[in-house]
């Protein structure tokens, strides 16, 4: 079919290629809207060397799927290391693949460059997202051209595709959208066919596949449905030909020639020359997937089940098979033996790939066939799906698994495996919300495993009462159990536990206001990534990093933030990551950078149910967000991690959400509600020798009327205003770089300093604050409050008036300022003081990061 109305797409892609530096294309639309072949009409024009990947719709999509195409299409290192995968460490093996990957895309060619397209992203596995990311943030400094093609009707709302494209460098991103055709280009197709036109449209709604489909059928009339267009294909083909079409549907992308075996060439040939298959380089595959489902969904059960199992039957004995293809097809066999011996192999091949979830997937196809199995077999079953399902971020899943695999081990009767999953059920029941019980188990764990000989399986049940104590604040006992970890790790050689121990002894000192503890963490750190133990080596980082938040480390909170991220995002540690992006959010909200906040917080609750108090900063974050700006929110995400802290009862829980709500009961004028959890959770914050979080109860407990007793244990900056030096608490903060909490403060000041403060709250936002203090300003007698934004501007999510709203939607098209003075009939010199205010007001450094915040926002067209 000749490429219409898709002129501009292609020379776009043209554009980039020629482009100084790298780019990535997104080339977005729906299913049949022609991105395939689009991409290869530009790649067979190109002169550039194009490397071609696909995300398959696998049952699970295999691990880094797209890097095996392009593997097999270059050899050499890329291909050596992702074989040595199988057998590498997570960390290491992965990391050599992303390096030698990169390594072939930027390779200077004379005279050449080189585009890698990844198709189907929509289908893409966490460790391709993973990549994507990877790519994405060096191709800044190197002339290559990454076009991803994906179904945007597909990518919902809680896709991780989003995440992975917000964090693209926007500079280099452009999205090449490919709607659907004109009236008047169906119009003229259908002529060129010699068919009439009349109803075309209306019936394919201009979807090119649909439309060359409904062209290709030479019957009368138009059939209504994909599935009538591709049936009258197939009846126009001889049986074995049928049957060629017939097999070749229920293989996802491609089949090769081997699968083939068996059917006549010439019967391949007809589904060639008919159309109702194209070559897929040595391969054979439906133009697309629509048309391939159609003719899976016209066979019968019985039929397809038999052609899965011969599928299989060809696929296994060949070494460089996918396990994940063989799952797909063993489990669509309805072939549990192959299911049970596959989906392991395939698991452990995407965990070593750091795709835990699709780990967990594999286990999950495997384990509603493991009721036959012996007992023994199927408790490891379990655990291992455990294991996968808790390092993917699905606790709740993870702990129903540990548990049936106790029960288990329990019929048994060995202390060893008892004990050791009655340490992870203790984890586990943390991580899900439930503390008292974690504890509970942790000490059955204990004491399960200390009537056997002292084994690794009792050093690592002892560093677990370590971290359970150290989390509920007791940090003197969690330090000891720490130090017994300890020393019967060593004793044993059991590195593992030692990294363990270290990360907890550390985190307690350092939660002690002791710094000494940033070096362990730091040394627990090192000696896990040196041992390739990602998920201890990963609690260093968030602890230290969570933790400077907590103490105010200002400076060090942002950089140690950033640093866990990276770490736990690349590992595919998504409970760690979204608990990480709350914190940052607080962090952001503090130090003012509120669209920053609110992004972090709302990309932390998107994605799959994650119980446990891991959400409450995110959740703390939104709701203070929304309390301050006055703004009513669908859900009440303060009640909802109130529910998360009551459960736990742990400090770094409690306190958030105590100061939160006594936030929102001020701003409501009913401050006395807040009085009974803002004493109990001070008490707990002086008992924990916690100095800012005992100062920020403090601050509201003297902010509402409460007296208050000594305020020594008190953070400076608390202390100082409660005892009437607001000037200095105000500047403390100023050095701190916390411009919220010193509007706070000069709330409580003279005339002036009050009026500083409105004008903070008003830059940054908080509608509800300022209404607030200036009630309070003209109840204590001002004699001029001053006056707010007007209405508009206050009602709009950012503070921002009609005229730099405008300014901002042609910023994120791209403009220049001189362009957006042309547009708007300004001067460039006005153009820029809007451009300045925009900026100032989103809290972002530049004009790429404001335009990614005005598309996270809803303020300008996404890309």
């Amino acid at each position: 079919m000749e490429l219409l109305e898709r002129t501009d797409a292609l020379a776009t892609l043209d554009r980039l290629l020629a482009s100084p530096g790298g780019a990535i294309a997104l080339v977005a639309g729906e299913a049949g809207a022609g991105k395939s072949t689009v991409v290869g009409a530009f790649a067979a024009t190109a002169g550039a060397r194009v490397l071609w990947g696909s995300c398959d719709p696998l049952l699970t999509p295999r691990a880094l799927g797209p890097v095996h195409d392009i593997a097999r299409q270059v050899g050499g290192v890329l291909a050596e290391r992702l074989s040595a995968l199988h057998t590498a460490t997570e960390a290491e093996g992965r990391g050599a693949v992303f390096d030698a990957l990169l390594g072939e895309l930027t390779n200077p060619r004379p005279g050449h460059r080189t585009v890698m397209v990844v198709e189907d992203a929509h289908w893409a596995d966490g460790a391709t997202l993973d990549l994507i990311a990877y790519l994405g943030r060096r191709l800044t400094r190197h002339p290559t051209l990454l076009v991803l093609t994906l179904r945007d009707d597909e990518v919902g709302a809680d896709h991780p595709l989003h995440a992975v494209l917000a964090g693209l460098p926007r500079p280099l991103v452009r999205r090449l959208p490919l709607p659907a055709l004109s009236t008047d280009a169906v119009a003229q197709l259908a002529r060129r066919a010699g068919r009439d036109p009349d109803g075309l449209y209306q019936a394919t709604g201009g979807n090119p596949l649909l439309v060359t489909e409904v062209l290709a059928v030479t019957g009368p009339g138009v059939p209504p449905t994909v599935r009538d267009l591709v049936l009258a294909r197939l009846a126009a083909l001889s049986p074995p030909a049928r049957e060629v079409a017939a097999l070749v549907s229920v293989v996802p992308s491609r089949a090769e020639p081997y699968l083939l075996d068996g059917h006549p060439p010439a019967a391949v040939q007809e589904c060639l020359d008919r159309g109702v298959l194209v070559p897929a380089g040595n391969a054979v595959a439906f133009r697309h997937e629509l048309l391939g489902r159609a003719v899976r969904e016209s066979l019968s059960p019985v039929h397809r089940v038999a052609l899965h199992a011969a599928v299989l039957a060809r696929l296994t004995p060949r070494p460089d098979v996918d396990a994940a293809r063989l799952v797909h097809h063993a489990h669509h066999a309805d072939d549990p033996a192959a299911v049970l011996h596959w989906a392991p192999v395939a698991a452990q091949r995407a965990s070593r790939a750091g795709a835990h979830r699709q780990a967990a997937d594999h286990y999950t196809v495997a384990l509603p066939h493991a009721a036959g199995l012996p007992a023994p077999r199927r408790a490891e079953l379990l655990e291992a799906y455990a294991t996968a399902a808790y390092l993917a971020g699905l606790a709740a899943q993870a702990l129903d698994a540990r548990q049936a695999a106790l029960a288990l081990r329990e019929a048994e009767g060995d202390p060893l495996r008892i004990g050791e999953n009655l340490r992870w059920v203790s984890r586990l029941r943390w991580w899900t919300g439930d503390s008292a019980a974690a504890r509970t188990t942790g000490t059955r764990a204990v004491q399960v495993l200390e009537s056997a000989p002292p084994g690794r399986q009792l050093a690592m049940a002892y560093s677990n009462m370590s971290q359970l104590l150290m989390l509920a604040d007791d940090n003197g006992r969690a330090i000891d159990w720490g130090d017994r970890a300890r020393e019967l790790a060593r004793r044993l050689g059991d590195v593992e536990t030692e990294a363990h121990a270290l990360v907890n002894v550390g985190s307690a000192r350092l939660q002690s206001g002791d710094v000494a503890g940033i070096i362990e963490l730091e040394r627990g750190h090192t000696l896990a990534v040196a041992h390739h133990l990602d998920d201890h080596a990963a609690r260093a980082l968030v602890n230290l990093a969570t933790m400077s938040v907590e103490w105010h480390r200002i400076g060090r909170a942002a950089e140690a933030l950033d640093r866990a991220l990276r770490f736990t995002e690349t590992r595919d540690l998504d409970g760690y990551a979204r608990h990480l992006l709350g914190h940052r959010s607080r962090l952001r909200l503090t130090t003012g950078d509120w669209a920053g906040a609110r992004a972090d917080a709302e990309r932390a609750l998107t994605g799959t149910a994650q119980p446990g108090g891991s959400l409450v900063p995110a959740l703390v974050a939104l709701g203070r967000l929304h309390s301050r700006r006055g703004k009513p929110s669908t859900e009440d995400h303060l009640d909802r991690a109130g529910r998360w802290a009551t459960q736990s009862r742990e400090l770094q829980f409690v306190v958030p959400v105590a100061a939160a709500l006594a936030e929102r009961h001020w701003l409501a004028g009913e401050p006395e509600r807040a009085v009974p959890e803002l004493r109990r959770a001070h008490r707990l914050a002086l008992d924990a020798g916690q100095p800012w979080y005992a100062g920020e109860l403090a601050y509201w407990l003297w902010r509402v009327g409460e007296p208050l007793g000594d305020t020594d244990a008190l953070a400076s900056p608390y202390r100082r205003l409660i005892e009437g030096d607001w000037a200095g608490a105000a500047e403390e903060w100023h050095q701190l770089g916390c411009p919220y909490p010193r509007a706070e403060t000069l709330a409580c000041g003279d005339d002036p300093a009050a009026a500083e403060a409105l004008r903070i709250l008003d830059g940054l936002g908080a509608v509800a604050v300022a209404r607030r203090i200036r009630a309070e300003l003209r109840g204590r007698g001002m004699a001029r409050v001053p006056r707010g934004p007007r209405p508009r501007t206050a009602g709009d999510p950012a503070g921002l008036t009609a005229r730099q709203r405008e300014v901002l939607a042609l910023l994120a098209e791209g403009l220049s300022n001189a362009e957006i003075a042309a547009r708007l009939s300004l001067s460039v010199r006005t153009v820029g003081h809007h451009v300045s205010a925009v900026l100032d007001k989103l809290a972002v450094p530049s004009r790429g990061q404001a335009a990614a915040t005005a598309r996270r926002q809803g303020l300008a067209p996404p890309t």
